[in-house]
């Protein structure tokens, strides 16, 4: 068994016999279409939560696709009955193995907004509906797909699967579940982006190899009951020990970190400082080590014990992100029970080649005919836009994008993506010119890298950008400022609009690319996320300071002013997360009130699975440090009320949250921002016809947060008419979270 950094190019495989039968105008879900295309049987089964939309922003379309331009049959059983194996059989027994996905979305999260209630309604779901996939919809799945045919392999994919791969936290039974594998029976979990794990072990299932033997895949995890010879263990609280520090350097801090000038004594009771990485973050270890030897794994803390110890839950979340450079990572063993669960390190990243073959398979770029007229909203969101790269260096703690996509920038080449909106701009139904996106899990991130090969295969640094941008990645963004000026110029494209979230500390870098940006992109409101104002807060998120807002800020409006704009930026902020005190969020609300802003459409901080803010939510450690039992702790708001108020503190203008602000304020004795005053948060009274504007307010039921112009909410224009904020629009308590790619 080895594990190799030089992958095989994803589209080089010889192609599985049923090429023959061509390529489907779309992907069947009945045994009706299967008998139109010909088909006796599907090679490779996709069950999916999520509607069948084929395009390559869903997930079940981009495997399906893949696997089809390698020649496999591939069908889509999509939302099932779950109630009973039947709908699971609809298009018989697979050849090969059933792939299974909660969906583009965790279900969990899908069907739940941060307060544990029940949403009403599905953006993944034809008409909006609700209550089509189960909780924890992989696990279901699975375990019907087991009860109809016992003998057929189980593949678990998507973002359920990928951030349940080992023990984790769950915040709706607010306990430590084991990984999703075990739970699911499955035979193995496909993590990441999947593309270059299930097209090997497609091609290795169809050559006679049975699923156990398949143990030597990136991105996959698994349970075994014998771990392989020849393999040397690493004892995971010895690399990075718990309490005092043994005297042995630590492989996971640089020599700085650690006060050390040479190899020797560690300082065993440091006091906790402000987070400090050195620019340069390739690993120092004593010359003898064996710290990079290809056959070494880590052992993390079992299952049982890391459900048992938060402190121990902390240190495991902290070894396993230190694990996610492809070019470094080890593999990791954590028992549950009497057997031993396997994780390969992750996939490494598709090359520019291969991204492009991906997103310029035969998609539709339409939902399945059978769905009718129903609209699919989260397909209605994407419809007009085009991804242009994956992955994201930022490292956010509340973020699930980098446990999921990796650190390292995966881009499709400029021709790629013109070839892509000349698609959309000829053939999509509904084209009108208008482009709402180009972009990914950030704007501007594409084609952004490390300057040194050497240095980023050597790295475990969390993020490229905190807590200063790296001096050896590239901010240089040229090649998004030229995509975006060669994009513009296509015939038939009257405007394009930059959607996705923007890193603008990242942006002021490059004052060329804002004044593309800001000059012919922004549709009047531009949304980037400050997340808070307070250091203490940021340093958790792992965010920048106000101080490059303020920057971001200045340029924006100088150069929208230049242009002979009116724009807006549109913060979104993020109530009681990890390390925020009462005092914090009063904080940001005199902010947002010196600011003349009105954040009406906030987020609650959601503990999504295997987040490193999730960890510190459970444990009440930090895991961006070396934890221990005497390591300080971290303030955490756990409590319904406590959320509430943090969430109140956002909101300072609803009068439903005037109560909790002022017995919070008396609370800290700030009483003296209790008035009418200038500058006091809350009056003193409770308008007695609140409750009557709030039910007005709540009919429309859309909000923004925007900034005061002495105008009505909304900012809107003299007319009266109000303007079309850009992006999604979420009601209130019916958000859906940001944590989730």
């Amino acid at each position: 068994m080895s594990l190799s950094t030089q992958a095989k190019d994803l589209f080089s495989y010889r192609k599985y016999w049923a090429e023959c039968f061509g390529v489907a105008t779309f992907l069947p879900t009945t045994r009706e279409e299967m008998d139109e295309l010909g088909w006796e049987a599907c090679d490779i089964i996709v069950v999916t939560g999520d509607a069948y939309v084929d395009h390559p922003s869903f997930g079940m379309a981009v495997i399906g696709r893949t696997l089809e331009a390698q020649g496999f049959r591939v069908g889509i059983i999509d939302q099932p009955d779950w109630s009973s194996k039947d709908d699971f059989m609809r298009l018989g027994a697979p050849n090969l193995f059933f792939g299974v996905t909660a969906g583009n979305m965790d279900s969990m999260i899908n069907r739940y907004t941060a307060d544990r209630r029940l949403r009403s309604d599905d953006a993944y779901t034809p008409g909006g509906l609700a209550g089509k996939r189960p909780d924890r919809a992989a696990v279901v799945y699975s375990q019907r797909c087991k009860e109809a045919y016992k003998e057929i392999p189980i593949v678990l994919g998507g973002i359920e699967a990928s951030l349940r791969r080992i023990a984790h936290y769950d915040y709706w039974e607010d306990k430590v579940r084991r990984s999703v594998v075990v739970d699911a029976t499955a035979d193995m979990i496909v993590y990441g982006n999947g593309e270059r794990a299930i097209v090997e072990i497609a091609h290795r299932l169809a050559a006679g190899d049975s699923i156990d033997q398949i143990q030597d895949v990136r991105g996959t995890a698994f349970q075994r009951k014998e771990l392989p010879e020849g393999w040397l263990e690493i004892d995971s609280t010895r690399v990075d020990k718990l309490g005092k520090v043994a005297p042995k350097l630590n492989p996971y801090l640089t020599l700085e970190e650690q006060g050390m000038d040479t190899p020797g004594q560690a300082n065993e009771d440091a006091p906790e400082e402000p987070i400090k990485e050195p620019d340069l973050q390739v690993i120092k270890l004593p010359v003898d080590t064996k710290q990079t030897a290809p056959k070494e794994y880590i052992r993390l803390p079992a299952f049982e014990r890391v459900r048992n110890d938060p402190v121990l839950y902390a240190h495991a979340s902290r070894i396993l992100h230190k694990e996610t450079n492809p070019y470094n990572a080890r593999a990791m063993v954590q028992s549950h029970g009497n057997k031993d669960l396997w994780v390969n390190p992750p996939p490494i990243p598709l090359e520019t080649n291969e991204l492009d073959t991906v997103f310029e398979q035969p998609y539709k770029r339409v939902p399945h005919p059978k769905y009718g007229g129903a609209k699919i909203s989260a397909y209605e969101m994407i419809r007009f836009s085009v991804n242009i790269m994956r992955g994201c260096f930022g490292g956010c703690t509340f973020c699930s994008i980098t446990e999921h996509e990796g650190r390292i920038i995966q881009n499709r080449s400029e021709d790629s993506i013109i070839r892509e909106l000349e698609i959309m701009r000829d053939e999509v139904p509904g084209f009108t010119g208008a482009v709402s996106d180009l972009g990914g899990p950030t704007a501007n991130m594409y084609r952004l890298a490390c300057k040194s090969r050497e240095i980023e295969a050597s790295c475990r640094r969390l993020s490229c950008v905190f807590p200063t941008i790296c001096k050896n990645l590239g901010t240089d963004h040229k090649h998004t400022t030229a995509l975006y000026r060669r994009a513009r110029a296509l015939p038939g494209i009257k405007k394009i609009s930059i959607a996705s979230g923007l890193r603008y500390d990242l942006a002021v870098e490059d004052p060329e690319y804002i004044r593309e940006l800001v000059t012919h992109h922004v549709g009047g409101y531009l949304k980037i996320a400050p997340e808070h104002t307070e250091d203490g807060v940021l340093n958790k998120m792992m965010k920048p300071g106000m101080g490059t807002y303020d920057r971001f800020k200045e340029m924006f409006e100088a150069i929208s002013a230049e242009a002979g704009k009116k724009q807006y930026l549109i913060p979104y902020f993020i109530a009681a997360h990890p390390g925020t005190r009462d005092e914090d969020m009063m904080n940001l609300a005199l902010w947002l009130k010196n600011n003349d802003f009105r954040a009406d459409q906030v987020q609650t901080f959601y503990p999504s699975p295997m987040a490193t803010a999730t960890a510190m939510y459970h444990s009440q450690r930090n895991p961006l440090k070396k934890v221990g039992y005497k390591t300080e702790t971290v303030e955490t708001p756990r409590t319904v009320k406590q959320r509430k108020l943090h969430k109140a503190y956002l909101r300072y203008h609803d009068p439903d949250g005037w109560p909790m602000i002022r017995d919070s304020l008396k609370a800290m004795g700030r009483a003296d921002l209790i008035g009418n005053g200038k500058h006091q948060l809350v009056p003193a009274e409770q308008p007695a016809d609140h409750r009557a504007n709030e039910g007005r307010r709540g009919q429309g039921g859309k909000r923004f947060a925007t900034q005061h112009t002495g105008l009505p909410k909304f900012a809107a224009p003299r007319s009266g008419r109000k303007p079309k904020p850009k992006g999604k629009v979420r009601s209130k308590g019916k958000s859906k979270p940001r944590q989730q790619s």
